[in-house]
């Protein structure tokens, strides 16, 4: 049985391209995470941080090819909820349709507050709030005009921070060529990796102290996941940026990371601030700074951009299958579910209005931080857990699919086993403890809601005995297959 709410996608228009998804799916491996939330991570776990960059992305990796295979073994599938509820019925698609629409907006008010805390760079005096809404007033705009445009904001947003990174490596590369000393008197050398205080300064537990930050900095990466109805030609382009993901998270995490400390000891990078913006600024650079300065407000104003969409398209899903109200599912004269637009950005300037008016912006930012690290774990152990329902439901489309994860009859119950980890790390700390209380309550809130939304909808309970009947035959046919098999 097809997915039931399959039947308008094509109201969706198809204008992203190769280059535009391309450059998308780098955009989610580049955001404010790294750019602001780095210098915190770095403080936590020294030198050491690059080890959880580096398994992080490994196991992040492994998620997104089995979101990669379950999205082309249908081609109907708009976005990995839509697998969700294909395979794991309609409950597991409310759950997780409605926690993506929510982490995006968490996760946009953290952008907020980043982009507020970068602008005070140049102008202290000016009021975070202010800053706050012009921002989401541009993304608003920007948002309400076609896919295309979006594509073309996004692809050029990517372009700088591309550059910008790739910039940065050589320079950082030709400083500790070159010896370059500081005003401070600090020499740029590889050495500075470990000569404060070691490798891993902090041991075990530092590392365990970084995850969050390095949890949130890689949010996004399963953006690519939510295109399937806008892209051209999925069974080309999804393969292609998943397969690419490997290199970006080396270059762009971990060889940024690694060059940063080399110039710059990691002692001496502020947990406050934006490390990049404070490597200029410590050897003197100072026009250099507002560059990059301008660059990671692009970043974030990018990462924020990509929340709206995000948040528009889920609900526009959630819509079409009777998970919210049918007027987030209409689309405008532009083919643009405008409603979740207004909604999402409502949301986001309302909340971002309060955080920004605290005394502490990274305070504010660790905190959203913390409670969208925390859904976007569960977002992924949902993939995961369709996959595995898949492999042994539907044996066959596994054994003949073009895109089959690698190791999967392993990695997913590792990838359980690190994200278990990350939550234990998050109940260490009293500032990232807060973030673990918040999620039973939001779980209790969607259960209620889909409780008693549903228990008298004759359409949830017609679908519902479709999606058994289903099961059913497909248990049946897949024991036929694997006894064929034997």
């Amino acid at each position: 049985m097809k997915v039931s709410n399959m039947e308008k996608s094509k109201d969706l228009e198809r204008g992203l391209g190769q280059r535009h998804i391309e450059m998308i799916a780098i955009g989610g491996c580049i955001g404010t995470g790294l750019f602001m939330g780095s210098g915190k991570a770095i403080s936590l776990a020294g030198p050491g941080i690059l080890f959880i960059y580096a398994l992080t992305g490994f196991i992040l990796y492994f998620v997104m090819r089995a979101m990669g295979e379950l999205l082309l073994y249908n081609l109907e599938y708009k976005s990995f909820v839509d697998f969700a509820e294909d395979i794991l019925g309609p409950t597991a698609g409310f759950f997780v349709g409605w926690s993506y629409w929510f982490v995006w907006i968490v996760a946009a008010i953290a952008e907020i507050i980043a982009i507020s805390g970068y602008i005070s760079f140049w102008l202290p005096n000016l009021p975070h709030w202010i800053s706050a809404v012009c921002i989401i007033l541009l993304l608003l705009t920007l948002n309400l005009l076609t896919v295309k445009a979006f594509g073309e904001l996004e692809f050029w947003m990517a372009i700088i921070k591309v550059v910008a990174i790739v910039g940065l490596i050589f320079l950082g590369l030709y400083l500790c060529v070159t010896g370059f000393v500081s005003p401070t008197g600090i020499q740029a050398k590889v050495s500075n990796l470990w000569s404060y205080g070691g490798f891993m300064p902090h041991g075990v537990t530092g590392l365990l102290a970084g995850l969050q930050m390095t949890i949130f900095a890689f949010a996004g990466m399963e953006i690519i996941g939510t295109m399937m109805a806008e892209t051209r030609n999925p069974k080309v382009m999804l393969p292609d940026a998943i397969h690419k993901i490997p290199m970006r998270i080396m270059i762009f995490y971990v060889g940024t990371i690694l060059v940063l400390m080399m110039v710059t000891p990691w002692t001496d990078i502020s947990p406050d601030e934006s490390p990049f913006v404070g490597m200029f600024s410590l050897i003197g650079m100072v026009s250099a700074a507002s560059i990059v300065n301008l660059v990671v407000i692009s970043s974030a104003t990018s990462s924020s951009n990509s929340g709206i969409y995000a948040t528009s398209r889920m609900l526009y899903g959630l819509a079409k299958q009777h998970h919210a109200p049918a007027v987030f599912g209409r689309l405008s004269s532009h083919k643009i579910p405008s409603g979740g637009i207004f909604l999402g950005t409502g949301l986001i300037l309302s909340a971002a209005l309060i955080l920004t008016n605290t005394q502490s912006m990274m305070s504010a930012f660790e905190l959203v931080g913390s409670v969208a690290a925390i859904i976007f774990i569960f977002i992924w152990s949902m993939i995961l857990i369709a996959y595995l329902v898949y492999c042994k439901r539907l044996p066959q489309a596994h054994d003949e699919s073009e895109f089959k994860m690698p190791l999967s009859k392993t990695m997913p119950y590792v990838s359980f086993a690190f994200f278990a980890i990350v939550i234990y790390a998050l109940s260490l700390s009293e500032d990232t403890r807060i973030a673990l209380y918040a999620l039973p309550i939001w779980f209790l809130v969607l259960g209620l809601i889909y409780f008693f939304k549903t228990r008298n909808n004759p359409y949830h309970q017609k679908f519902v005995e479709q999606f058994r009947e289903k099961v059913i035959a497909q248990n049946a046919a897949a024991e036929k297959y694997r006894a064929r098999a034997r």
